[in-house]
């Protein structure tokens, strides 16, 4: 992890408790969680974003099913996993997304990989990428020119979630497996911007 996601600590806040609806064992991170079970939690069951926002992960190391937390409340796994393909009751790491800037935010899409194929660009949420005339595997690549995005794998936001961001510069994804780690498909048929 880089350096800045390290120190940045009065930028992001979440607050984690190790049973559902803010029970038992509480704990403040400011910065990444590789491994909550190194850290003294077998599992994280329920949260709070007090500050920034945060990408959570099924599996340590930051692998598996991965949401993004933005600020509230998420007494349970319903709360972050919504209508999601399976339940997924725990976050076992998660991170800031440092990125995230919702008044700069730009994305291309290309219909193939290699950015190749059919071109568009997004500088705002799409609920639906096939009202727009994109088929719903039509995308094999995406260039994050500025902020931080969620591809779901259905309209409206929903199916499976996969975050890309700018960080430093351009993001380049460029094939399905760069996408996530539980990436398979690649369907992606509505996107929109994280914001702080």
């Amino acid at each position: 992890m880089s350096q800045r996601r390290r120190t940045a600590s009065g930028l992001w806040k979440i607050v984690v408790w190790d049973e559902p609806f803010f029970q038992g064992k509480r704990h403040e991170f400011t910065a990444d969680c590789y491994s909550t079970p190194e850290r003294g939690f077998s599992t994280v069951r329920s949260f709070k974003i007090e500050s920034g926002a945060w990408a959570g992960f099924e599996h340590c190391g930051f692998q598996g099913q991965q949401f993004v937390l933005e600020r509230g409340e998420y007494p349970c796994w319903e709360a972050w996993s919504g209508s999601n393909a399976y339940r997924v009751d725990r976050m076992c790491s998660f991170r800031p997304i440092t990125c995230a800037d919702r008044r700069r935010s730009q994305l291309m899409l290309f219909e193939q990989e290699n950015f190749q194929g059919r071109r568009g660009e997004l500088s705002d949420d799409c609920p639906s990428l096939p009202a727009l005339g994109w088929g719903s595997s039509a995308v094999g690549s995406f260039l994050v020119c500025s902020g931080a995005w969620v591809c779901s794998q259905y309209p409206g936001y929903r199916g499976f979630q996969y975050l890309l961001e700018s960080d430093s510069g351009a993001g380049e994804y460029k094939h399905v497996r760069e996408w996530g780690s539980h990436a398979q498909t690649g369907q992606v048929q509505s996107i929109r911007r994280v914001q702080q």
